[in-house]
């Protein structure tokens, strides 16, 4: 070869390498390149000290984007000198499987084995993932598969099985400033950020490392001629849409958290949550329906309004639509997350469901049930019935419970809020009973 054609051939490689994207280039090369696992990768920690016992086995890389669920899967391929096998659920169905575990099978009988790398693996049907468990089972792959949903809710039971689950967490700050740093001796020159800057460009990456390097590359590539504070890289860059999937596991984590900060009178969270949901796309009316139901599982009696401004903004929101409608839901919000809080009612319900339906067939007593007929009179259908109106304190002190049961206190009020004044009202209804009996 002519010194000429191979000095060519290197500046094509050259310029190939420099044609991938920067989180290609910079993809870790060791374990101990992986940043913000230590949990799992660290000296002593669980995936570690299996890759150290020599038998990594299938497993499943649970994790939000750019977590490095793909660079950890091709490492471990290196580390076991397996064959690196990626397909995406995306893209591929059973044929595809079929072809990876016929050239899998060849592969097993020259005595190297194939690690399958499936990207995406939730969006398997139930049948696809279970065309994985035979090939598993006798080792003709190793499956190493990678979701961003609860494996819980989108994988088999069969396939959890044979497959422990990793968590992957969302990179934190400190992770992401040393994405950065490797960034800069990549480029062997500082990044054109100021302070501000800097951490601005942390903030947008949301602990996703794959985006904040695209993020680096997008300002690398314009070579920008002063240093970017925190609003001219927000005017360069455009906005990264909020990490949230209203049909997956984020719209429950986030209803979850905005119900729990209510019940937990965190005025500030629950608007935070609120928010979080309606900039990802939400439905309003269904965070409306949402509240309604924290107004009566969770405040109750303690503030019998708060089922009023819940309903109120509910409608107010029908009335005038997005965005203006969205302010009566956020003083909803900040309504019922400021109440008294009381449970009374809703576990008095659950109480008096169970006793329903344990006691189904008893009859009520005779001076609570009517006597239209002369026949239902003669048979002492409402015989002892006294109108409560007629007496000097609006309350006769009847036991309205069938008399072959025991009375039962079902609805127990807390001393809080409203339901003060409530249990002194039931502590009166209950001295007249006594009385009366």
């Amino acid at each position: 070869m002519s010194d000429d054609l191979f000095q060519d051939e290197t500046e094509q490689l050259e310029q190939a390498l420099k044609n991938r994207p920067l989180a290609d280039r910079l993809r870790p090369r060791h374990l101990d390149d992986i940043v913000g696992q230590e949990h799992l990768l660290g000296e002593g920690a669980p995936l570690r000290t299996r890759l150290q016992s020599g038998n990594i086995g299938s497993m499943i890389l649970w994790g939000p984007p750019g977590t490095g669920k793909t660079s950890l899967a091709r490492l471990l391929a290196d580390f076991t000198d397996m064959y690196f096998e990626p397909i995406s659920a995306i893209f591929s169905g059973v044929a595809d499987l079929r072809k990876v575990c016929d050239a899998a099978k060849m592969r097993q009988k020259k005595g190297r084995g194939t690690l399958l790398f499936v990207d995406e693996i939730h969006r398997f049907n139930r049948s696809q993932q279970d065309a994985f468990l035979p090939h598993v089972e006798d080792g003709t792959i190793v499956l190493v598969g990678a979701t961003t949903e609860n494996p819980s809710f989108e994988l088999n039971a069969a396939l959890l099985s044979r497959c422990p689950v990793y968590i992957l967490k969302r990179l934190e700050d400190a992770a992401l400033e040393e994405l950065v740093d490797k960034t800069e001796t990549y480029y062997q020159e500082k990044l054109p950020l100021t302070n501000d800057g800097r951490e601005a460009l942390i903030a947008m990456a949301d602990g996703d490392g794959r985006y904040l390097l695209s993020l680096i590359e997008s300002i690398m590539q314009d070579k920008p001629k002063t240093e970017l504070d925190s609003a001219a890289l927000s005017h360069r860059v455009q906005k990264r849409a909020p990490l949230y999937d209203k049909a997956q596991e984020g719209h429950y984590n986030l209803i979850s958290a905005l119900h729990k900060s209510v019940r937990g009178s965190d005025v500030d969270a629950a608007l935070y949550w609120f928010y979080r949901m309606i900039e990802g796309g939400e439905d309003p009316r269904f965070v409306a329906r949402r509240v309604i139901r924290m107004a009566y599982e969770d405040i109750g009696m303690a503030d019998p309004q708060a089922a009023l401004q819940a309903v109120a903004a509910a409608e107010t929101y029908e009335r005038l639509g997005s965005p203006e409608g969205e302010l009566a839901l956020a003083q909803a919000v900040v309504y019922v997350a400021s109440a008294p809080k009381s449970n009374g009612v809703y576990m008095a319900s659950k109480r008096a469901r169970q006793l329903a339906s344990e006691t189904g067939s008893l009859m009520p007593p005779m001076h609570a049930v009517n006597a239209p007929t002369k026949m239902m009179k003669q048979a002492g259908y409402s015989d002892g019935y006294v109108y409560d109106h007629d007496t000097p304190d609006g309350f006769a002190g009847l036991d309205y419970f069938p008399p072959d049961l025991e009375r039962v206190e079902l609805y127990k009020p807390p001393q809080r809020g409203f339901e003060r004044d409530i249990n002194k009202r039931l502590a009166f209804f209950k001295s007249g009973r006594a009385k009366r009996k």
